[in-house]
């Protein structure tokens, strides 16, 4: 389930919307990306999330692999991609880039979501459910 509210901050996150996620048992409050812009700006730039924030969703039209680097972020970040039936199907800890070329982490698979959240912050385990409405 997705409870969508506005985003606030002058954080560099002004133009995402924020909403309640459910995921392995706990809540999370996440910027969602849904466009093709929003997904390619990301969290490139921010410095910290803004107090309340977890992180990031990214909601993808279809199902279909997906590569994230991380050119212009500046926080550590874990990504936890998520198939058709929001399942846990993998995850990676990616570190900022400092110098081209930047490492690309792709997902394991097809997948429907990505997560980003900063590293450490959360613990999941394979199959963990995301829960969000359509």
């Amino acid at each position: 389930m997705v409870l969508v509210t506005a985003c606030s901050s002058s954080s560099g996150l002004d133009s995402f919307e924020t909403g309640d996620i459910e995921v392995g048992g706990q809540t999370l409050t996440v910027a969602i990306a849904e466009t093709a812009e929003q997904r390619s700006q990301g969290l490139r730039g921010v410095e910290a999330l803004p107090s309340g924030l977890d992180g990031m969703l990214f909601v993808f039209e279809q199902t279909r692999t997906a590569t994230f680097g991380m050119e212009d972020t500046l926080i550590p970040l874990d990504i936890w991609w998520f198939d058709q039936d929001g399942r846990l199907v993998g995850s990676a800890e990616m570190a900022p880039c400092e110098a081209a070329p930047c490492t690309a982490y792709g997902s394991p698979g097809e997948v429907a979501y990505a997560l980003e959240t900063p590293t450490g912050s959360i613990e999941l385990e394979p199959g963990d459910r995301l829960s969000v409405d359509p």
